[in-house]
């Protein structure tokens, strides 16, 4: 039975799936390197779960609870006892592997260990562990504690035992799961990512400002934002990452980042979470 949830990162990601987790009744534990990091984690989710209260979805009671399940760490050591393990660490493979390689000396045989990755491969994580049958992409989307969809991506070995149980997961989490196949991308990323890619070509190509293509594909496409205001809340160093691991791994032109993207980053210009992107904020 999953009772212990831990959750790798404190950022956005793993601030809202660490919340979503400890709303739904598991104890959580969250780790992070450094303390301010954690921090901004606890910081983000006590302030969420505030804007839950103060619109009725929540009341203060359920709120308190779920801030009382919530435990913070900068160390790895705590993870022996989680039953259930979600991988929120910035969009690096390299990264990533070294983490599965060491949780899965950590955890107990049995427990699974998931990545939130947004491109990466699940079967290359899951070959730098001794149980590949049991790692899977369970993907969330921004923002977590309102965006429903979870993509679940089974590896090369996964278990359909632990696709079933990462389903039931998200059936808990009142989240709707949809299962990718293990190609880069997957199904969100292989499609979002050409789109904002091609917007930011545009832009350097003098085809139309960030607010005339934004405003184009929110009136005439009916899209909820345009692709350079969400580039801008998604990360453009992210962005960045996903397009890399696109052009690497299927090789096609059409996946290359576009110069101007790649120039802004080198220039720290990363969106909302640096104030400048191609908007500022």
């Amino acid at each position: 039975m999953i009772r212990t949830v831990g959750v790798i990162g404190a950022g956005t990601m793993g601030s809202g799936i660490a919340q979503v987790f400890a709303q739904a009744g598991f104890q959580v534990l969250v780790q992070d390197l450094a303390q301010p990091a954690l921090d901004r984690g606890r910081a983000a989710i006590e302030k969420s779960l505030a804007k839950f209260v103060e619109k009725g979805k929540l009341d203060a009671g359920a709120r308190d609870a779920a801030v009382g399940r919530l435990a913070f760490t900068t160390s790895l050591d705590g993870f022996a006892e989680a039953d259930y393990v979600v991988e929120a660490a910035f969009e690096d493979r390299d990264t990533k592997r070294a983490l599965f390689a060491t949780l899965d000396g950590l955890a107990r045989p049995g427990v699974m260990l998931t990545s939130n990755t947004s491109s990466i491969s699940i079967t290359t994580l899951a070959a730098a562990t001794r149980r590949p049958e049991l790692v899977l992409g369970m993907h969330f989307m921004n923002p977590v504690p309102l965006m429903t969809l979870v993509e679940l991506v089974r590896g090369q070995a996964t278990s359909a035992e632990a696709m079933a149980t990462a389903t039931g997961l998200c059936g808990t989490l009142g989240k709707t799961p949809v299962e990718a196949a293990d190609y880069p991308g997957f199904i969100a990323n292989r499609i979002l990512m050409p789109m904002i890619n091609e917007a930011v070509y545009a832009v350097m190509e003098g085809v139309g400002t960030p607010e005339a293509i934004d405003t184009v594909m929110k009136l005439g496409m009916n899209h909820p934002m345009g692709p350079l205001t969400l580039a801008d809340f998604i990360g453009l160093d992210v962005c960045l990452a996903i397009l890399d691991v696109l052009h690497d791994g299927l090789g096609d032109p059409k996946y290359r980042p576009c110069p101007l993207l790649k120039r802004m980053v080198a220039a720290g210009h990363l969106g909302r979470k640096s104030g400048k992107g191609f908007y500022s904020y």
